[in-house]
């Protein structure tokens, strides 16, 4: 029997979900944005930015530089900020390298050392979470130089993520690979160069990334507080200016910077741990 009343016609009645089911996939494949995700949420966050830019006028809030106002001001501040990313990697590289090596050696040590062990965790679980921001003032003052000084700072924030996940790793390793090592006659450091460094390169790379975000934080931290030159010395000497579409551009670039250069460690991790594909 019809559901459909005296007064209403055909075209009222309810569509069957059959007939326009198939066309509204169809239409959604046309539309479809999966492996684009990044660029629509790009453009979007663009676009609300130059809308709220738009809305708010320089005067009723100057600290709201536009998309292109902040372009220009980028592009006219390149060789500016080349100059500053030298320098800020003058101190990058020498703290984060020293605290690879150090971190990856003490973890390796340490996990595989049963008195080392029992001495070291108690103490590490003391030491990490205190914040490493908290020794710029020292290190500004017994250090010789700021660079020194900025270099430590940056020294101690990515060392305790890559020890830390380095004995998590070299922990993991499985008893029976350490019997087979001792059958096999490996001794000590042949055993970590071949079996428990190897088999901790996961966790390795774990704490390399997070290593490397925080020596990135910690960089423009230090350069606030004395630095002549750098992508934390640019941002704070525009926002001291109150020239905010450079400082927002600085910002921008900083990120920018981050992002390459996570993203080369993340592709060197894929080179490496070609077997976990």
């Amino acid at each position: 029997m019809s559901t459909l009343s005296p007064f209403s016609s055909a075209a009222d009645a309810p569509l069957d979900r059959r007939a326009w089911w198939p066309a509204l996939r169809q239409l959604t494949r046309l539309w479809c944005w999966r492996g684009k995700e990044p660029a629509l949420l790009f453009g979007m966050l663009l676009l609300s930015w130059q809308t709220a830019s738009t809305l708010f006028t320089p005067a009723a809030n100057s600290l709201f530089p536009s998309p292109l106002g902040t372009a220009t001001a980028l592009w006219n501040s390149l060789p500016e900020l080349l100059k500053g990313t030298y320098f800020s990697f003058l101190i990058l590289l020498p703290g984060y390298f020293a605290a690879l090596v150090t971190g990856v050696g003490a973890g390796l040590l340490v996990a595989t050392t049963a008195w080392l062990s029992r001495a070291f965790f108690p103490f590490a679980r003391v030491m990490a979470p205190i914040p490493p921001t908290v020794y710029i003032p020292y290190g500004i003052a017994i250090l010789p130089t700021f660079r020194l000084s900025a270099i430590f700072v940056v020294f101690i924030g990515a060392f305790w993520p890559i020890f830390q996940n380095t004995a998590a790793g070299a922990l993991a390793v499985a008893g029976k690979y350490r019997d087979n090592a001792r059958v096999l006659g490996l001794s000590y450091l042949e055993y970590l160069r071949k079996v428990v460094f190897p088999a901790s390169l996961p966790h390795i790379f774990s704490g390399m990334a997070v290593g490397l975000a925080f020596s990135f934080i910690l960089l423009t931290v230090a350069e606030l507080f004395g630095a002549n030159a750098g992508l934390g010395r640019f941002v704070q000497y525009y926002a001291d200016f109150a020239d905010y579409p450079r400082m927002v551009a600085g910002i921008l670039y900083t990120g920018l910077v981050t992002f390459l250069s996570m993203s080369l460690l993340e592709w060197i991790r894929k080179r490496s741990l070609f077997w976990m594909r």
